[in-house]
């Protein structure tokens, strides 16, 4: 049977890590999951100590509030910023 010789380009070696990260995320967020269903307190392992706090966080829907207000588009355009954003999807093929 002859091997099958392949160059690992970079977008392989990233679609690779990727997929490790995915799994690696998914068993730490169970993790995180058991600790914070613990309830709110220190916690200590061998290595390293966790902390679980319970906050509460307030959301003001500014969209709602400019639609109620009947806020001129352009008003909004005039208080608007714009960054550039990059974006990369790896996706296997």
């Amino acid at each position: 049977m002859k091997t099958l010789d392949i160059v690992i380009t970079d977008i392989d070696r990233l679609g690779l890590l990727l997929a490790q990260k995915a799994e690696l995320d998914e068993q730490i967020e169970a993790i995180k999951d058991s600790i914070k269903n613990k309830g709110e307190g220190d916690y200590e392992g061998n290595l390293y100590k966790a902390n679980v706090k319970l906050s509460q966080r307030k959301v003001v829907d500014y969209k709602t509030i400019i639609a109620e207000l009947d806020v001129p588009s352009n008003l909004v355009d005039a208080h608007t910023t714009t960054t550039a954003s990059i974006t990369l999807k790896v996706t296997a093929r």
